[in-house]
């Protein structure tokens, strides 16, 4: 196939010169994007086609490329910011085809709520008017029949991707974690009487996990959602995961090199600290002090046992 004016091949076969330019220009993109991983598996196809053609000259840039990606994810790991992640659902007769959607918004690293709630809120405000937008501000669930039939509403929540744990068996670099995302977590704390916030034998969490059409990174910064799973915690399965994720947190802080003793100072008082409220020690009175009635319990008050023989540990 011939190229176009612009000098790109069209159609479904490319000719040797346009696949090599295309995939030249992925490479670069993927650097500049710091998907280090990624530059390799594009030089996996590029470096063949040298090679039969003998061209010594590209072949000694791509590997001089290829180092340099590599020594980046050697002495980067950890500190690229691949993006961060919103859910954003649209409720509303005004939005038309949007209405009772939800999306995930793939947005530039570190970026806050309020800064995506202010960036949607101006542009949908512009197009319905301001008085008629309204951002809800919380994560639950959201009931139709109490909003204004008149008005539109967008809900925003901040999602992380989430992974079974056979998952993580696989996803073990920083790259791994941060890419091909489809499935994302939010969680929602709630009261059977209501209230978000209680007292630790009282504090219940929804896990809302969340499943996209097509995977992130993409070509689109917003992914329309397919799947919603829920799953509810009890009080002390709550417990079981934040004592998981303190000792995860010691654990880190404990080996990081070169050591960060102001990392693991913070850490510490978080997990140790006497004027922490509803830390570890109290979880422990609330939770462990007597076996429970419920045999269903057995097992929950077992796993927070070892959970505070693992964190001793740490």
């Amino acid at each position: 196939v011939s190229p176009d004016e612009e000098g790109i091949c069209s159609g479904k076969y490319f000719t040797e010169a346009g696949l090599v330019g295309l995939l030249e220009q992925a490479a670069a993109s993927f650097s500049m994007a710091g998907m280090y991983e990624a530059v390799n598996e594009v030089y996996k196809v590029l470096i063949p086609i040298h090679e039969a053609n003998r061209d010594a000259k590209k072949l000694s840039a791509i590997h001089g490329k290829l180092q340099e990606a590599f020594s980046k994810i050697v002495h980067q790991d950890g500190k690229r910011m691949f993006g961060t992640y919103f859910r954003v659902g649209f409720y509303g007769t005004k939005f038309g085809d949007l209405d009772e959607q939800e999306f995930v918004y793939k947005e530039p690293a570190i970026t806050k709520l309020a800064e995506i709630s202010h960036r949607l809120e101006g542009f949908y405000g512009e197009r319905f008017g301001e008085d008629v937008l309204e951002v809800i501000k919380d994560s639950n669930p959201v009931d139709k029949c109490k909003l204004d039939p008149n008005k539109a509403y967008i809900q925003i929540t901040y999602v992380e991707p989430y992974f079974d744990t056979y998952e993580m068996k696989d996803r073990i670099t920083y790259f791994d974690k941060n890419y091909n995302l489809r499935r994302f977590m939010y969680c929602t704390p709630f009261t059977l009487d209501g209230r978000a916030h209680g007292e630790l034998h009282e504090q219940f969490k929804r896990k809302t996990i969340l499943t996209t059409s097509h995977a992130f990174p993409y070509i689109k910064t917003r992914i329309n959602v397919i799947h919603k799973e829920e799953i509810i915690l009890t009080p002390i399965e709550v417990a079981i995961e934040d004592m998981q994720k303190k000792t995860q947190e010691l654990a880190f802080a404990t080996h990081q090199d070169p050591s960060d003793p102001k990392m693991l100072q913070m850490v510490l008082q978080g997990s140790v600290g006497t004027t922490v409220n509803q830390g570890p020690l109290e979880v422990a009175q609330v939770f462990l002090s007597e076996i429970p009635n419920d045999p269903k319990l057995f097992r929950h008050h077992n796993k927070l046992r070892l959970c505070f023989k693992d964190f001793t540990k740490r």
